[in-house]
Formats: structure tokens, C-alpha cells, sequence
């Protein structure tokens, strides 16, 4: 069996880490509100249709 060293991040990994985290749930919002617009648009359009097809 063999025993290996068990080793804590430094503060300043901890650190990076939690930025890597951070810029990856700020990609993540940008996707979502991306596509959250594109959805708006997208349903705006579709009651400009209704509305001009009901004249």
C-alpha cells in the first residue's frame, strides 16, 4: 500500500480557483440571458404578426 502526501491549495491557488469559478458562472449568465433576449424577440415578433394578420 502505498501513502501519498496529501497537499492544501495555497491561498493564492484557492484564489485563482475561485475566480476560474467565478468567470465561468459570469459565462454562464451571459449565455442565459443571451438566449433569454433571443426569446423575447422572438415572441415580440410573433405578437407584431398576430396583431397585423387579426387588422
Amino acid at each position: 500500500m502505498k501513502i501519498t502526501e496529501v497537499t492544501t491549495p495555497t491561498p493564492e491557488q484557492q484564489r485563482i480557483k475561485a475566480m476560474q469559478a467565478q468567470v465561468k458562472r459570469a459565462q454562464e449568465a451571459v449565455k442565459a440571458e443571451r438566449a433569454r433576449q433571443k426569446i423575447a424577440a422572438g415572441q415580440k415578433q410573433l405578437a407584431n404578426v398576430k396583431t397585423s394578420n387579426s387588422i
